[in-house]
This record gives structure tokens, sequence and C-alpha cells, in this order.
């Protein structure tokens, strides 16, 4: 007996000694980002489906982690990226993991935990365009991208910060959730409107997000936080169930981490829609198998135009035209053929009062849409709430009053004469130098401190695609002396999204820019 008690307690100790060794725990390898092998941070979704299919990992374990990232991290460190989790989003995976083990099949973003930007409509969780005045509304339906994506088998993780009403294109602050920092210097902006997306994406909260883009939203965010953003062409994608700010320019898309995530989701949400009568255009184009353009040799033969308007600016940053310099070289050394510089025509006076103010007009006939659902019935009466920022007030009341008519204010930019007119000097000058693509920097300057509103910002996304419909692509570009992300923008023709997937993904491959922030790497 007395034997007996004396193996049992050295046992005990031995068991004791050897769960203290990280080896021995799974949770250990989990809080450095590892687990049986699989790394977590930067993961995609081909190294999350691989991991599946090798049982090193599954969904629900994903979500966890990302969940824990966000509690670990999102508020403790000021990113402030996240509005609100999804409080299914662990038993949707672990519905998923089931799907899985009793099929072996796996759909295409089989539980992929996604980050949505709050201005998505989602059944299931509140929907406020950054609105305090919107808190609580859920929608009865999801927006079209939203559907299609779970559909494919993701997980809708959590709701992202926003610029408020998508407004500022410089600065992604709310009434609803506050001022989101850039995760590679949290006493900078991560631009706008789609901050909160991007941050959260490459702060590794998520898999990868979606964004909208008005004038800049998804690419100038994607370029401030060396993620890859893609606004499609204009018609290819369905903005159904998006919360408008001018819907004659807007779009809804990606923002990942990498070129072959990004074009994943963009396969996806692509082709028509009823809902949304602009995807006319893209009704005969089907099917959308975009992933088969990622050539890692895409660069080869491609003949690109430099577009050096923004870099020619007194304003524009030093560190940024170098970098941009560096960029055409390793275009140039992969095969491409460039022409520089590509100039466009009388761009000054073609783009000079394109913009046309929608907001009142688009939201209140959003509002109407809704029905019984709406929380309000009009902008007026949201406005009279006094539930808005500060910083947004004049905005607000100068969209009220802008003459509301029964009729559109502006033609979308297939039929207004002022965008065709535009669009069809880009595409001559195109064809004269017969291009494929122009390129140029997503900003000319670095990020701006939160609190600067003074010194250039450098934002050079407002007028080509969103006024052409051409489709456009941001990749990491490098980083300044100071770590900071900047991005190159490619722009193609009218849903000519292959040839500019292409020339992203093959650039990607060759200069291997995007790096995770230093603060929230496990790494570090």
């Amino acid at each position: 007996m007395k034997k007996a008690w004396i193996w049992f307690v050295f046992l005990t100790f031995l068991l004791i000694f050897l769960s203290s060794f990280p080896c021995c725990k799974k949770a250990a390898n989990k809080e450095e980002g590892k687990m049986e092998g699989f790394i977590f941070e930067e993961a995609t979704i081909a190294s999350i489906h691989k991991a599946f299919k090798k049982g090193q990992l599954t969904s629900r374990q994903l979500v966890d982690y990302y969940l824990e990232r966000i509690e670990k991290y999102d508020q403790s460190s000021g990113l402030n990226a996240i509005v609100v989790i999804n409080p299914d989003a662990q038993k949707r995976a672990d519905y998923l993991d089931k799907t899985y083990s009793q099929t072996k099949k796996l759909r295409p973003l089989h539980g992929i935990p996604i980050i949505v930007k709050d201005n998505y409509e989602t059944k299931d969780m509140q929907t406020t365009a950054g609105s305090l005045a919107l808190k609580g509304f859920i929608p009865p339906e999801d927006a079209y991208q939203v559907r299609k994506l779970r559909e494919a088998g993701a997980i809708i993780l959590a709701k992202s910060n926003m610029a408020e009403w998508a407004f500022s294109p410089l600065r992604t602050e709310s009434s609803i959730a506050g001022i989101t920092k850039n995760p590679y210097d949290l006493e900078r902006v991560p631009a706008g409107s789609s901050g909160g997306t991007a941050a959260a994406v490459a702060a590794n909260f998520g898999t990868i997000g979606l964004g909208t883009d008005t004038g800049n939203s998804i690419r100038g965010p994607s370029s401030h936080c060396c993620l890859v953003g893609i606004r499609s062409t204009m018609g290819l994608t369905s903005r159904d169930g998006i919360i408008p700010l001018y819907l004659r320019n807007d779009i809804g898309g990606p923002m990942g981490r990498t070129v072959e995530d990004a074009v994943k989701i963009l396969e996806l949400i692509a082709g028509y829609d009823p809902s949304d009568p602009i995807t006319e255009r893209c009704k005969d184009l089907g099917p959308y198998i975009y992933t088969s353009f990622l050539d890692k040799n895409g660069l080869e033969g491609a003949r690109i135009g430099v577009f050096r308007y923004y870099t020619d600016k007194p304003t524009a940053d030093p560190q940024i035209r170098d970098l941009f310099d560096k960029a055409i070289e390793d275009m140039k050394s992969c095969g491409a053929e460039i022409v520089d510089p590509f100039v466009i025509p009388d761009f000054e006076e073609l783009t000079k009062g394109i913009w046309c103010d929608m907001f009142c007009h688009d939201l209140n006939h959003y509002l109407a849409s809704l029905g019984g659902y709406a929380p309000y019935k009009t902008l007026s009466e949201i406005v009279n709430t006094g539930q808005y920022s500060p910083y947004i007030e004049r905005r607000l009341k100068r969209a009220l009053e802008v003459p509301q008519e029964k009729e559109v204010p502006c033609l979308d930019v297939y039929c207004e004469p002022k965008n065709i007119a535009f669009r069809g000097c880009i595409l001559q000058a195109m064809e004269e130098f017969q291009l494929d693509a122009i390129v140029y920097p997503t900003w000319s300057n670095p990020p701006r401190k939160i609190d600067d509103n003074k010194s250039p910002a450098g934002d050079n996304s407002q007028l080509i695609p969103p006024h052409t419909g051409f489709p456009a692509i941001t990749v990491p570009m490098g980083f300044n002396t100071q770590g900071l992300p900047t991005g190159l923008q490619i722009v193609g023709k009218l849903f000519e999204e292959p040839i500019i997937i292409q020339i992203a993904y093959a650039y990607e491959r060759a200069t291997q820019h995007r790096k995770p922030p230093p603060r929230f790497s496990a790494a570090k």
C-alpha cells in the first residue's frame, strides 16, 4: 500500500513537471501563433484549407484564435478596429467543422472568418454605417455580397469601424465606435472610410475583409495598412444591401493580405444581381474564374503606362517617389514594357466638377427600400437626432441643402456626359500606346498623424477609377524609413480584371512587400 502511494505521488509530480514545457501544451503553441505545425499569423485561405485537410486545424480553433487576438489587442492597444463581434461565430464554425467531417468537402470559403465593414447589411448583427443614430438596427436580410460569401462557407466574424456614413477618405472615425488607428503606428490614421477593415485584417483579426470604395475607401486604407484592395469595374459586383454614399460611384470589394485571397473573394461576389441594375453590364461575362489569372509571370510583355501626374506635384513625399521608381524598375525587370511618362490630355479640365453629391437622394431611397424595417424615413430625421460625430456635421447639413428632386441628380458613369468624355480620353491615350494598364502610387504621402489636418494628404484615388468605371488594384509597394506602408495602384480598362490581376500577382510575388505590423506580430 505504501509503495503504491509513493508511485502515485511520483507520477503526479512527473506529470506536473512535464506539463510545464511548451511542447506539451497545445494552448501555449496557440498563444505563439502555432498549432501542431500550423502558423496562424498571415494565414491565407489556401493554407487554412490545407490545414483542415491535414487535420491540423478546425474552423472553431481558427475562430477562437482570432477572437482571442481581438480581445487581447483591439481595445487594449487603442487600435479600435472592431465595432461588434458575431455572437454566433463559434456556433457557425462548429457547424462547418461538423459538415466537413461528414462530407470531406470544402466550399470555397469553408470556415474562413471574415471582417465586414459596418455599412454592409447583416441579418444577424447591427448595421450602422458608423452612425450612433442607427445603433441596434438589424436588417431583415444580408447584403448581396455577404450572402454570397456565407453561401461559400464563410463566417462573418465581426463588423468593423468606418468613417461615419463613409464620408472621409482621410480618417476612420464614427459616433458608433470612435477613432480607428493605424496598426503600423498607433499615432497615425489608417485612411478612410474602410479603415476598420484594413486595420483588422492587417493586425490578423480575421483572414480577409470587405470594404467599400466611393472614391478611395478600399484602396486608401489598403495602401496605408500594407494590404491588397480591389475596386472592381463598375457593374461587375452588386451594391445591394450596402448603405450608399454616392451610388453612382459606390463599389464593395475585398481587402486582404495577398492578391490571391482578394481575388478569391472577387470571384465569388462578381456577377449579375437583379437587385442592382448596374450589374446588367456583366450579365453575359461569366463564369468569373479570376483565380486562373494568378500568374507569377504575368508581367512578361505587359505594357504599362507610368502616370506621374501625382508624383510630379511638389507636395509628393520624396520617399514615396523613390519607392514608386523602384516599383517601376521591379516591373521592368519582370518583363514589363514601360511607357514613362504616360500623359492624360486635359486631365484637370476633364475632372473639374466631376463629383456629384447624391448622398441625401441615395440615402432617402435606401431608407424607403427598407419599408417597415427602416429606423428613420429620411436623412433629415437622422440629422435631427443630433447623433453624429462633430467632424461630419457640416457635411451632413450641406447634404440637406442639395435640392431634392424626384429624378436622380446625376446619371451613372456610363451615361453621364462628363464621365463618358473623361473615360474616352483615357482610353484613347491608352490605345495610342497600346497599354494594358496604368500605374501610380495609391497615396503620394505617408499616413497622417491622427490630429493632423494640415500636412499634405496625398490621396490619388479620387478621380480615375471612380469616374471612369475602370477597375483598380492596390498592392503593397514597400515601407518608408519610418516603417509606414505604401501602395502601388494598377488601373485597367473596363472589365479587364484578368489583366490587372496578372500584373498585381506577378509584382507581389516578385517583391514580397507585405509584412505584418510589428506591434501585432506573433514573431516580434
